[in-house]
C-alpha cells in the first residue's frame, strides 16, 4: 500500500494488480453509521501466457477491527481472460459501518493450459481523504 495514497499496487507472477477507492458522499449517511466507498481495481498481463480470473476473495476490516469475508465467482459479473499484454478494468463499492476501513485479497486464477494460481490484491484504504482514483496511473485499453 502506498501511504501516501492509500491506494495499492502488486504484481504476482506477472499479474499487476492496482487499485484505489474514494469515499462517495452522496451514497453515504454518516448518522446512520453508512460509509460507501467506490474502488477501482486495474489488472494488467505483464507475463507471457494467458490468464482466466475465477473467484474473488476479499478480507474487508472497519476501523473497529471487524472482519468481514467475500467470496465469489468472477468480478462484477465477469470471468475476465486476459492476454498477455492485456488490461481489465472495474469499479465496485463496499458499505461500511464506521468512517474508515481497509480491503486486500486475492483472486483464483488459472492459466490457459489449466494450472491454478492465486494473485494477491494488496491493502488499500477505504477512508474519506485517499488520494482521488483520477490519481492512480490510467489503464490503458483493453
Amino acid at each position: 500500500m502506498s501511504p501516501e495514497t492509500g491506494h495499492s499496487d502488486v504484481t504476482t507472477l506477472g499479474i499487476r494488480v492496482r487499485v484505489a477507492a474514494e469515499f462517495l458522499p452522496e451514497e453515504s449517511d454518516p448518522d446512520a453509521n453508512v460509509w460507501v466507498f467506490l474502488y477501482r481495481v486495474v489488472i494488467s498481463n505483464q507475463s507471457e501466457r494467458t490468464m482466466k480470473l475465477l473467484a474473488r476473495h476479499w478480507i474487508i476490516r472497519d476501523a473497529n477491527g471487524e472482519r468481514r469475508d467475500v467470496k465469489g465467482p468472477g468480478v462484477v459479473g465477469e470471468k475476465p481472460e486476459i492476454q498477455p499484454g492485456g488490461v481489465f478494468e472495474y469499479h465496485s463499492s463496499c458499505p461500511l459501518t464506521t468512517a474508515w476501513g481497509t480491503m486486500e485479497g486475492s483472486y483464483s486464477c488459472v492459466w490457459t493450459d489449466g494450472e491454478p494460481f492465486e494473485v494477491r490484491v494488496g491493502r488499500f484504504f477505504l477512508a474519506q481523504n485517499t488520494a482521488p482514483i483520477a490519481a492512480q496511473e490510467p489503464p490503458r485499453a483493453r
